[in-house]
């Protein structure tokens, strides 16, 4: 089956009847014709539909080619559209003006329909070929993100299996996170990023001493100070002071999940909204898992004696503001917690 590909559309803008006559003839046979007889028009139809290449007229009232070309330039939706001013001969010495208005190429009056034809021809061809490279760009970078996120998720996996043999706690930790985020005032993409930075909030665990991290019972008080030390290590391993988004949020969060609203956490006693809003969200996410799952050291806890706890937490260890969606959300998260169970 053939595919049919349709004609690119040209967009021609001009006052005067005659030089609209003349260029849509030249282009009918190859291209699908759009006509707008002012620059506000133009404007307009290029808001509201897909024009490959403009024919536009410099000398018009009330906007002139040069106005309308810097306008449609600095809308992103209409930037990238290759623009041909069409002039008289007189007007010649304003092809930088032109150029500068982000124009490619100058066609003077009275016109020749092959030079028209060659001219819209090649700008299509140019034009065409940098959509498809920067799609081919985007493509690229979507796929090297997808990648780094993988890479490091699977490393804040690889952190949990000291101490949790099928590193399902990550899974879920970030799937909770995620769920609790997208129900606060954040967007699609930092609920993503939240997604993929909670995934390293215990790397530091492995700064943390077997002694320790395996001990079955309980651990005595010079203990849990080592224990406590994983949230600065997790931080340094990721490292501080980063530009890239993702890192600067997962040294946040692995740095500030143990901190509590009221201000008795660790590692910096930060309260209220001082804690970073990812490090309050994976805390609550965190200790939901902690309860929900059995241990060496503790057997589960049943869901209603968890959501109680948490509940009498609320402004004390969490903000009360994350509870409440928290307990929103919980028919979301159980299913998380049910389809992502560590197997025997």
């Amino acid at each position: 089956m053939k595919t049919t590909i349709s004609p690119a559309t040209v967009l021609i803008v001009d006052d005067t009847p005659h030089n609209i006559s003349l260029l849509s003839a030249a282009l009918i046979d190859e291209y699908t014709i759009k006509v707008a007889t002012s620059g506000a028009e133009a404007i307009d139809i290029c808001r509201s539909m897909a024009i490959d290449i403009i024919l536009l007229d410099v000398m018009m009232p009330l906007m002139d080619g040069f106005e309308t070309c810097r306008r449609l330039k600095e809308y992103p939706l209409t930037r990238s559209i290759p623009v041909i001013f069409v002039t008289a001969r007189g007007e010649v010495e304003d092809e930088s003006t032109g150029f500068d208005c982000g124009a490619v190429d100058y066609i003077t009056k009275p016109i020749s329909a092959a030079i028209v034809r060659a001219r819209v021809r090649t700008h299509l061809a140019v034009y065409n070929q940098n959509r498809a490279l920067e799609s081919l760009v985007r493509e690229r970078t979507a796929e090297l993100e997808e990648s780094r996120l993988e890479v490091l998720h699977l490393l804040g996996s690889a952190g949990e299996y000291r101490d949790n043999e099928t590193g399902l706690h990550v899974v879920r930790v970030s799937s909770y996170a995620r769920i609790i985020g997208q129900a606060l005032d954040i967007t699609e993409r930092e609920a993503e990023l939240l997604y993929s930075a909670t995934a390293l909030h215990d790397i530091g665990k492995i700064g943390i001493p077997d002694g320790i991290l395996f001990k079955p019972g309980k651990l005595d008080n010079d203990e849990w100070k080592t224990m406590r030390t994983h949230s600065e290590i997790g931080c340094n391993i990721i490292g501080k002071n980063h530009k890239n988004s993702f890192l600067k949020a997962a040294a946040s969060i692995a740095l500030s999940h143990h901190e509590r609203w009221d201000g008795h956490g660790y590692p910096n006693r930060l309260a209220g909204e001082d804690i970073p809003l990812f490090g309050r969200i994976a805390a609550i996410a965190d200790v939901f898992d902690a309860l929900t799952t059995e241990r060496p050291y503790k057997k589960a806890w049943p869901l209603p004696d968890v959501v109680k706890e948490i509940e009498s937490s609320s402004g004390g260890h969490f903000d009360p503001k994350i509870v409440e969606v928290f307990l929103h959300k919980l028919p979301e998260m159980t299913v998380v917690m049910q389809e992502c169970a560590d197997k025997d």
